[in-house]
């Protein structure tokens, strides 16, 4: 029961379900995401932190860079049966729309440069 309870609050803030949509489109490091959602670069590290307890995201080095995506084949079942579904989910939603299409051309090496 603590695994699924774990993913339900991961995914009770609407920044964490934006961010899974965001790692829908592709791998993003932590100043893509900040710069999409307009959050500060903690809150953002907090969010993922969360989102990586939950087995629904991972993460790997990249030269100077932490890169995000959804977890290949979580050990949760919770986190694997959830991610099948939230990807048919939300795309009604412009919100979700609009981080959706800016994660789908953001570029680190402009972002992260600034």
């Amino acid at each position: 029961m603590k695994q699924l309870i774990r993913v339900m609050k991961a995914l009770s803030d609407p920044n964490r379900i934006k961010v899974m949509k965001m790692l829908e489109a592709k791998p993003l490091c932590v100043c893509e995401i900040t710069e999409i959602l307009k959050l500060a670069q903690s809150t953002v590290s907090k969010h993922l932190k969360i989102l990586e307890d939950a087995e629904l995201i991972d993460s790997w080095k990249e030269g100077p860079w932490v890169i995000y995506r959804l977890a290949k084949n979580p050990a949760n079942q919770y986190a694997k049966t959830i991610q099948g579904h939230l990807g048919e989910w939300l795309f009604d939603n412009p919100e979700i729309r609009k981080v959706y299409r800016q994660a789908q051309v953001a570029d680190k090496q402009k972002i992260c440069a600034a």
